[in-house]
Parts: C-alpha cells; structure tokens; sequence
C-alpha cells in the first residue's frame, strides 16, 4: 500500500520504522515539525522521524501549517495513496486531507481510547495512578481523538516507570499493531468502531511548570506526577530558593510521619525522605540548579540537606 506518513516525536520512530521494513507498504514521504533550533548553542536539531527518512532517502515535507493551502497542494502532488498515517505528529490533519486517502487517516494514539484523548496521554496516564494502559489505532476525523477506533492492545503499567520508559514501551506495540491495522484495513477483516463519548477524557499538553511538587498532597499522587513529568516537563521542588529537579522517587511509606510536608525526616543511603501531606516519599535521583544528575544520596552527602531541612510546600 502507498502512503504518507506523518509524526515528529520518538514515539512515532518505530511506527515509521515498521513501515519501511514491511514489503506490504511504500511511504512515499514524511510529514514532520520544522526544524527547530535547541540547547545553548541554539543549533538546529532536525526531528527524529525526519532524521529516519533522509537515511532511507524518503522525501520530507516541513511545512509550518499542514493545512494551508499551499501545504495540501504540495502533499497531493504525490497523487492517489492507500492511507495517510499520523503518529504523534503535533498539528490537526485539515478536512481536505481526511478525505483524500482510500482508506483515510489512521492514527497510533498512546491510550485506550476514549480515555485519555489528546496530546498528553501517556504522562497522564502515570499522574493520574492507572494500572494499565494501551495504544488504539484509528480512522481520524475532524475532532481531537475522536474517530472510530480499529484495534486496541493494552499493557499493564510498571509501578516504578516513568513517562520516557512507559512510551518507548507503548511506541514499539504500536508499531506493530499499525501494521497488523493496515494490513486489516486493506482486506476488509476490521470493522471501525465508534467511541463512547459519555466516556471520553480530554488531556491537553503539560505546562512548564505542571511537575511542581506539592508537597502537601498524598506520598502516591507526588510519585505519580514525578513519574509522569519525567522528562518532560520535568519534576521539581525548591529549598532555600533554589530548584532542584526530581528524576526518581518512590512511595517510602503510606503512614502518617513524624514531620510537616516538604520536612526532610531522614536522610540515608538509599535517598532521602520527605514527608508528604499523607506518608513519605524518598527521592532516589535529583538534578541540583545549574548542576548534573545524581543520586539523592550523594547530594545529602554533601551535606547540602539535613534532617529538619524542609523543601517548599509549592
């Protein structure tokens, strides 16, 4: 089948990948994000799935906005194609193009649809405590997420995962239930079925400053959002002014602690110990301001924090 793929993230790599290794399928060209300039040198940094094609030689498309006129025209100079695939891709496909393949726009979504719609739904997942998770494919239409869905699998969630882990896991099952979605779509053996909307959860994109910790919430609910802003936006917390950025914590106990939120009540070899508004919550590994990555350990040996000492509540 020919097709035209578009995605942009590491999520969508695998998907892109499976496609290019299938005899079944041609991507006649890649759709992805404009190049963007990163880091402090603000060198141009090309996106992933951009990086993909040009080393299988598939032209790539950039355009700023997919649905000006001038962005259709020049995706429809490839002429007629089997299915336009979409995989955390980042701009709204136009009207003009959901009409245009023969068998439409299929999408690998990081959910299980209709929960969890939207551009963030792998990271909620892990705040919101979900045991289990999946990926859906599916015909898509004018709205966000809400088209009729063709397959689903789901996977239960590791209790110490953060986002980055959980989608490199939930990327290569999509990747492959793209194909066997394909492949169904084009004999007629898969039947699309419409969402329940009664059902449906929307989650937008997090914001800079969504992995703050409050330290005043249950030891779980602080775990969970620092496992699901992990690493993007990133997890952080402040003592003294400075921000120092949470990259591993774990549930130290449930019970009540002798210590007001945000107290550091002990201080060891396997992290350090906060207290939350209901139990305690060790950070493993954390990022001081302005400097690199490390175990919690090392920085109380430093003799950067000490018992008593009490991070911000927000």
């Amino acid at each position: 089948m020919n097709m035209i793929f578009a995605g942009t993230s590491d999520f969508a790599s695998p998907s892109l990948e499976a496609l290019i290794a299938s005899p079944q399928h041609d991507v006649l060209a890649v759709i992805t994000q404009p190049d963007k300039p990163r880091g402090r040198g603000r060198e141009m940094q090309i996106t992933p799935i951009k990086e993909i094609a040009l080393a299988h030689s598939i032209p790539v498309l950039q355009p700023e906005k997919i649905s000006a006129p001038e962005s259709i025209a020049e995706i429809k100079e490839f002429g007629q194609i089997g299915a336009f695939v979409v995989v955390a891709y980042g701009q709204k496909i136009p009207k003009e193009l959901l009409e245009w393949p023969q068998c439409g726009v299929i999408n690998v979504h990081g959910s299980i649809l209709p929960k969890y719609r939207g551009a963030a739904p792998i990271q909620y997942a892990l705040i919101m405590g979900e045991q289990q998770t999946g990926v859906t494919t599916m015909l898509m239409d004018e709205g966000w997420d809400t088209g009729d869905m063709l397959l689903q699998e789901s996977l239960e969630i590791d209790p110490n995962e953060n986002a980055e882990e959980l989608s490199i896991r939930l990327s290569a099952i999509g990747a492959k239930l793209l194909i066997r979605t394909l492949d169904g779509v084009a004999d007629g053996t898969i039947n699309p079925i419409p969402q329940d909307n009664d059902l449906a959860t929307m989650v937008r994109s997090l914001a800079r400053d969504a992995g703050a910790v409050d330290w005043s919430l249950a030891a779980n609910d602080i775990v969970n959002l620092i496992r699901g802003c992990t690493p993007r936006p990133g997890a952080f917390t402040k003592l003294n002014g400075s921000t120092i950025k949470i990259w591993r914590a774990q549930v130290d106990s449930f019970d009540e602690v002798n210590g007001q939120a945000g107290e550091i009540v002990a201080v060891g070899k396997e992290g350090i110990v906060v207290a939350a508004g209901n139990g305690s919550v060790r950070i493993v590994d954390l990022q001081p301001e302005s400097k690199q990555r490390m175990p919690a350990a090392d920085f109380a040996r430093g003799g950067k924090v000490s018992v008593g000492d009490k991070f911000d509540v927000r």
